[in-house]
């Protein structure tokens, strides 16, 4: 029998999507920019890295053909691999809207069909009926915030004051998202994710996708800082997914850093968590030692998302791909005959674009293991293809949407 694992490096689009004008993202493209950028020195950056984007693993198994059936360019200053090993495309998402749960639910075989709640710009984002009844249920003074804006920036401008006031900073963005920030110990932790589970019964009718904790420390606005301890709670997907799908067949979905919340918990056997890109590494690599045949572990990279696309930074960002990219030859060491990698991504966030939320943007498929032919398989019409593909690797019946390309 076969393992499968499911790698979602979070954000790390790559263009080309044909409905990014309808997002207003048109033109997006993270893995281009942040290759044209370092490719002209604009990724620099003294004692973190410099010059060209340097990915020669993930380019040996096809993210530069990938990126270029996407949109027709090959990157800047990347050099093409005499060889690729892996079997290698790009997907098109079909989920309305660009955030992590569509894309990861319909990673998983589910797209989302329905259109998600959101909050409008404006002076208030939120609706005053629902601002009183969080102060009600959760017996808090009142709210700050209560506006559109990115995780640090509304941290600078109101941590002080939060802590003066105990009033937790509430905020969203272009997703469908309720976003609360507070201090880990003049608020609490535990009395921040008991509001995130109020926020999140009182957002049910509103069709909010996920109310995320988002606790930081520090005493000024010069040592505010986010911790690890994030939380999302996500509404349940619509249908069952492929992780439901692999429970019901006997075999164990192990969800490493926040994969199950993202999945509500739903579907999942085990949650592992680690803060950070190289501790999710470590993690994972841990968990192949330990899986089973006929498990899935499926993990996502956080950090190119949460630290460097919304912040809009490119050197950072460039760097983590990099460091990232250095330890996938730990990961096929660890692979026994039978198992299958498959890398992906949930959605773009350039770093060069304009404000700071995610951008609609195709995604990469590198898939590789002992047993897998290298072959290019095209622009799939959904990312359902990816949780199909793993259904039938595993040996388990095939879902209603997507195809498998095995």
């Amino acid at each position: 029998m076969a393992r499968a694992f499911l790698f979602v490096l979070d954000s790390f689009g790559i263009g080309g999507a044909p409905d990014a004008p309808a997002y207003g993202d048109d033109g997006s493209d993270t893995f281009g920019h942040i290759a044209e950028f370092c490719a002209a020195g604009a990724g620099d950056r003294k004692g973190l890295r410099q010059g060209p984007l340097v990915l020669p693993n993930m380019s040996a198994l096809g993210l530069l053909a990938a990126a270029r059936l996407s949109t027709g360019r090959t990157p800047h200053g990347m050099p093409i691999p005499e060889r690729v090993f892996g079997l290698h495309g790009a997907a098109s998402e079909v989920s309305k809207g660009k955030d992590t749960p569509s894309g990861h639910w319909e990673i998983a075989g589910t797209p989302v069909m329905f259109d998600w709640g959101y909050f409008p710009e404006g002076e208030e984002a939120f609706p005053a009926d629902l601002v009183e009844a969080i102060c009600r249920e959760a017996n808090l003074p009142g709210i700050l915030g209560n506006c559109h804006a990115s995780g640090t920036e509304v941290i600078d401008r109101f941590g002080e004051e939060h802590i003066r006031a105990g009033k937790p900073i509430c905020y969203t963005s272009s997703d469908s998202v309720f976003q609360i920030a507070a201090h880990e110990t003049h608020f609490g932790l535990e009395r921040l994710l008991e509001l995130c589970q109020i926020v999140r019964k009182l957002l049910n009718p509103l069709n909010i996708g996920r109310v995320i904790a988002r606790p930081f420390i520090g005493e000024t606005v010069q040592t505010f800082e986010r911790t690890g301890n994030r939380r999302d709670y996500s509404v349940l997907p619509p249908e069952p997914t492929l992780l439901d799908r692999l429970i019901d067949a006997g075999r164990k979905v192990h969800a490493v850093g926040k994969i199950g919340d993202i999945f509500a918990h739903q579907g999942v056997s085990r949650v592992i968590k680690a803060n950070g890109n190289m501790a999710l590494m470590d993690a994972t690599l841990k968990v192949m030692d330990e899986a089973e045949d006929g498990d899935l572990v499926f993990t996502n990279f956080v950090d190119f998302d949460m630290l460097f696309g919304h912040r809009r930074d490119v050197p950072g960002y460039a760097a983590a791909l990099e460091a990232f990219d250095r330890r996938l030859p730990e990961v096929h060491r660890k692979l026994k005959p039978g198992d299958m990698v498959l890398m992906t991504a949930d959605h773009g966030c350039d770093p060069t674009w304009r404000g700071t939320d995610h951008t609609r943007e195709r995604v990469p498929i590198m898939c590789f293991g002992p047993g897998v032919r290298s072959r290019n398989i095209g622009v799939r019409n959904t990312y359902a293809d990816i949780g199909e593909t793993i259904a039938a690797h595993l040996g388990i019946a095939p879902g209603r949407y997507g195809r498998s390309f095995l």
